[in-house]
């Protein structure tokens, strides 16, 4: 087993990974920036080291300071999370020529699959249901035009080194092309210092589908159903739920056995997520694989009963996976909702402050992850998320109605937050009955 583990995280999920840590004996370092200083991760951590400004990129993506705390430490390992340096395989790779465990997959399956054309690619020869575009990035203009005419409109043009709702945009009709092009290229080199992009025909109203999967170093792999992250505003999730009111006994079987593919395809070990879309035929379609944990992963824990971060750990330490495919049963059902420092009547404006009261749900199936407290100054200089509320029951109804109660408790004051909206979606009759996609919030909330 690991001996001292390094996160380089902060806030819920940093949280999250120190309380698997200290369940397994294995000793944490946190790391802080300067406006971090007081978080409660650099409180639960058996050690904290500062590592640079509130600014992320003198911060939590500062790889050289990020090693130098490692080494100063003498952890052994680094979790990096999700976001900041998650996906980065030159984190990875100087994690490995630094002699510390990145508890991930390889940088090479990093760099691999976090390259979204070359991903697609890989997918084809796997048998793996890919959305029809081009193959491989788009070198011109020219060629963009060629390959919109091929496949027809509307199509999505999306950075190959995306992520997050970045780097991707919509163009309906050949006289957009030109400035949604351009757009998508300029957007790309700033996000992620890469302009490489690639093109795909747009699925109309698709349902957003994810499976979770496990794999060790031993080639041994599994899934853990899915979850339906269809729920979401201008390509943000915003609430999750398991298992999705759209897949059958059979479509589940034919998206699971995909996801293993892909993972085997990829020589992957550890957690990760293979994302598919669903159209309203219910033919599926690999959108990307996500080579970390995922911000939604408690709904998988609730209905599994397995801990994923603890499964990254022991991964990590060498071991084989405890569990076959024929050990994994889906009880139940379970919703998380995405707690935001924000104000939904101000476009989602991000609203850092001082949280003056704070009183957190529990009861009966009720989980919270989170960092705040009484006290706690949310910083401007990261993401809004302060906490996720997740809810388990026998029931879709039951977990709905179980989300509700847990909202009504809810207080955060002296910050805005997005708990009425998510009230809403909760109270609407098309979220209730199933029948929604991810066109959802923009047609039945306008945003």
């Amino acid at each position: 087993m690991l001996k001292k583990v390094l996160i380089a995280n902060r806030g819920e999920i940093a949280v999250r990974i120190i309380r698997a840590c200290r369940e397994l004996g294995i000793a944490t370092v946190a790391v802080y920036s300067e406006a971090d200083k007081n978080a409660l991760h650099t409180r639960l951590a058996d050690e904290a080291v500062c590592i640079g400004a509130a600014k992320s990129s003198q911060s939590y993506l500062n790889i050289k300071n990020i090693l130098e705390a490692a080494c100063g430490t003498g952890a052994d390992s680094i979790h990096p999370g999700f976001g900041f340096l998650s996906e980065n395989a030159n984190f990875a790779k100087m994690c490995e020529e630094s002699n510390i465990k990145f508890i991930g997959p390889s940088y090479k399956v990093i760099d691999l699959m976090g390259n979204k054309s070359n991903a697609k690619e890989l997918m084809k020869s796997a048998k793996v249901p890919v959305v029809p575009g081009s193959e491989g990035s788009i070198k011109s203009l020219e060629e963009a035009t060629k390959i919109a005419d091929q496949i027809g409109y509307p199509i999505m043009i999306k950075a190959a080194a995306g992520g997050g709702g970045k780097g991707i945009r919509l163009v309906r009709a050949p006289e957009e092309l030109k400035e949604s092009y351009e757009i998508v290229k300029q957007e790309a080199k700033l996000s992620f210092s890469d302009d490489e992009i690639y093109i795909e025909k747009f699925i109309e109203n698709p349902r957003h589908v994810e499976i979770q999967v496990l794999a060790d170093e031993f080639g041994n792999c599994i899934h853990l159903g899915e979850r339906d992250c269809s729920v979401q505003r201008r390509n943000q999730k915003v609430l999750e739920e398991s298992p999705s009111t759209v897949l059958d006994a059979k479509l589940r079987k034919r998206m699971g056995d995909a996801a293993i593919s892909a993972v085997k395809a990829a020589h992957y070990s550890n957690a990760g997520t293979i994302e598919f879309l669903v159209d309203k035929h219910k033919n599926f379609y690999f959108m990307e694989m996500n080579t970390r944990i995922q911000v939604e992963h408690p709904v998988t824990e609730w209905v599994t009963g397995i801990d994923i971060v603890k499964e990254q750990l022991k991964i990590a330490s060498g071991e084989k996976l405890e569990y076959t495919q024929a050990d994994i049963r889906v009880n139940g059902h379970s919703i998380e909702c995405r707690i935001n420092a924000e104000n939904p009547e101000n476009n989602f404006m991000p609203c850092p402050g001082t949280i003056t009261d704070l009183h957190l749900p529990g009861g009966n199936g009720v989980r919270i992850d989170t960092a705040v407290y009484t006290g706690y100054k949310i910083p401007p200089v990261y993401d809004s998320m302060i906490a996720k509320i997740i809810v388990h029951a026998s029931s879709r109804a039951e977990a709905i109605a179980k989300m509700k109660v847990a909202l009504e408790e809810c207080v955060i004051d002296g910050v805005d937050t997005n708990i009425d909206f998510l009230y809403q979606i909760l109270e609407n009759e098309k979220f209730i009955s199933g029948d929604f996609d991810t066109s959802f919030i923009k047609k039945e909330f306008d945003l």
